[in-house]
């Protein structure tokens, strides 16, 4: 702690959407800039978010997803929509035009940010023997690690925060 605060940031990116790729990116980069200490821990279908040419096509579905707003025209459409043939194409493409609108950048563009700005990115060695991926196929410059990595980082006076 640094004049009662934190200069560290554990995050927990456990989703592999769309969606949920940028929350722990655009905080871990705003946090790095901001000269904290930032570790994320990527597990489970997060791990997507560091799979080779994987992460550039992460996909939201609007089903399930009832906060997207689904608006044609002026007319709202029913959640239930959303399990009709290319919806989450639909979804995924309409996700990508407001972050190009608002200037956001990518997820591999902000994976780029994270890694010039020192955030360790920590793939879950436990996930992955689970799910059968390799290190091969994921990108470069992150770390493998299981729980007791990311919890001695975490234990050490650092914001949490899970996705």
């Amino acid at each position: 702690m640094e004049n009662g605060k934190a200069t560290r940031m554990a995050i927990i990116a456990a989703h592999g959407t769309l969606d949920m790729a940028y929350p722990p990116l655009i905080l871990a980069t705003a946090a790095a800039a901001m000269d904290m200490e930032v570790t994320i821990f990527f597990t489970f279908y997060g791990l997507e978010i560091l799979k080779k040419g994987k992460n550039e096509h992460l996909q939201v579905a609007p089903l399930g997803n009832p906060a997207m707003p689904a608006v044609v025209g002026d007319m709202h459409v029913p959640n239930i929509v959303g399990v009709l043939p290319g919806m989450t194409a639909m979804a995924t493409s309409m996700m990508h035009e407001w972050m190009k609108r608002a200037n956001v950048a990518s997820i591999p563009e902000l994976l780029d940010a994270a890694r010039e700005l020192g955030v360790k990115l920590v793939a879950c060695q436990m996930t992955m023997d689970v799910l059968g991926v390799k290190k091969e196929e994921l990108i470069e410059g992150l770390e493998i690690g299981g729980a007791a990595t990311f919890i001695d980082f975490a234990s050490e006076n650092a914001i949490t925060l899970a996705f």
